[in-house]
């Protein structure tokens, strides 16, 4: 365990239990969201690539046309 971690607990530790809680339970839905985001995009590098690469043939092709920020 890191040392920045190691104070993160220690100050949690002093929390209310209540507290406590509620910062363990963000923490664990942190995690089960991180690893399904991880899950998902390892799951889709092809469909990716194909997208990238259709991206890059329309703007070859000059099918494409400059976002203007101003106009959304």
């Amino acid at each position: 365990m890191t040392t920045l971690l190691e104070e993160v607990f220690a100050r949690v530790a002093r929390l209310p239990e209540e507290e406590q809680d509620a910062i363990a339970r963000w923490l664990m839905e942190e995690l089960a969201s991180e690893h399904k985001w991880e899950s998902l995009l390892a799951g889709s590098q092809d469909k990716l690539t194909s997208l990238a690469d259709q991206a890059l043939s329309d703007y070859r092709q000059g099918w494409t046309s400059q976002l203007d920020p101003k106009a959304l």
